[in-house]
């Protein structure tokens, strides 16, 4: 049985020079987007491992002010909550150059996601995409965004026709209520990436490419196994 071959993997020996190299690649994707159309959009996922990621491509030299950014998903709670992804975003990625830059939230303030679905539905319509870069993450368990295992909408999130752009998520190790890109929606972007760090993480996606054993429903592999863009894979130790 042979991976996917819409996947590539660039390794490294350390996860300082995967985030060097990430940072450069979007920053040139962006970069693009900007000369062609006068505008880039980026969507980026929460979590430790994109946090010198982060770090490296807010020191990147680009017109940041025309460059929207946002998330792939987030948790349910407000920026002052210390697991809010936007708070991530703003600390390690919003700074230096990149502080210019616009930045988009899925959560709106509403009591829960279902509540505050229209307002982040529209405010990912009103985006100009595709998008110029996705990055994506994957957890142990082998979701990614909020692609959870068991989760109560993970089907129709997965779905590659779905005309949903934005949907709530509730999982059992999920934690709070999530809220989250769909897969069409994420595919809409010109450049996919998926960040990995650590060696079970490999070890999961590994398998999860192959579709062996229990990595065969593990939702990561939907992203994996799609055929619209090209997924680059990046891991470090």
């Amino acid at each position: 049985m042979s991976a996917p071959a819409n996947v590539t993997t660039h390794s490294f020996t350390g996860c300082q020079a995967q985030a060097i190299a990430l940072a450069e690649r979007v920053a040139e994707r962006l970069r693009n987007g900007l000369a062609q159309r006068g505008q880039a959009v980026l969507a980026v996922s929460g979590g430790s491992t994109p946090k010198a990621f982060f770090e490296q491509l807010s020191r990147q030299a680009l017109d940041w002010a025309r460059v929207q950014v946002t998330l792939v998903d987030e948790r349910w709670v407000p920026e002052s909550d210390a697991r809010s992804n936007a708070r991530l975003v703003h600390t390690h990625l919003l700074q230096h150059a990149a502080a210019a830059a616009p930045f988009i939230p899925l959560y709106t303030g509403d009591a829960s996601p279902e509540a505050g679905l229209a307002r982040a539905e529209a405010r990912i319509a009103a985006l100009p995409l595709p998008f110029d870069a996705v990055v994506l993450g994957m957890g142990d368990d082998g979701h990614t965004a909020s692609f959870f295992p068991g989760g109560d909408r993970l089907a129709e999130a997965l779905d590659p026709d779905g005309s949903a752009r934005v949907l709530p998520m509730h999982a059992p190790d999920a934690g709070e209520p999530r809220i989250t890109l769909t897969l069409p929606t994420l595919l809409q972007t010109r450049a996919l990436y998926l960040l990995v760090a650590g060696e079970k993480k490999r070890d999961v996606l590994a398998d999860a490419r192959l579709g062996l054993g229990a990595a065969r429903d593990y939702p990561v592999r939907a992203v994996l196994t799609q055929q619209r863009v090209p997924v680059a894979v990046y891991w470090c130790p």
